[in-house]
């Protein structure tokens, strides 16, 4: 599956912005689906993830009660909608996909098998 993410630019403090992911190929629903960040200077990091089937999300202690996953199976779309937006999140946001991914796994980057190419998100003060 290729993944294209869109949706970045320049926002804010506490503005909101709305990333999306569009997966090409077949049986997209057969994928948990994931969003990573990297900040300038720093690794990339988990923010937020949505699984296959059960829709279930996940996010990281600094997104969590700002950010919402959720997906479109009709569309292949992934979204993050950001809300309350401050400038430590700026960052690179990778969408990502791996197929029948659930328990504990959903964090980890070297489970997931496809990443789409990165879309920039920069949050001014």
């Amino acid at each position: 599956v290729q993944l294209q993410a869109s949706g970045g630019g320049l926002v804010q403090a506490g503005g909101s912005r709305r990333l999306s992911c569009i997966a090409s190929g077949r049986s997209f629903n057969i994928y948990t689906l994931a969003w990573f960040r990297q900040a300038p200077g720093k690794d990339r990091e988990f923010a937020a993830a949505i699984r296959y089937g059960t829709s279930a999300t996940y996010y990281s202690d600094s997104v969590k009660g700002r950010f919402t996953i959720s997906r479109d199976n009709a569309k292949n779309t992934v979204y993050l909608q950001m809300d309350s937006l401050q400038p430590e999140d700026t960052a690179v946001y990778y969408c990502a996909a791996a197929s029948f991914l659930h328990g504990h796994y959903y964090n980890t980057e070297r489970y997931y098998n496809f990443w789409g190419q990165g879309t920039d998100v920069t949050v001014s003060s």
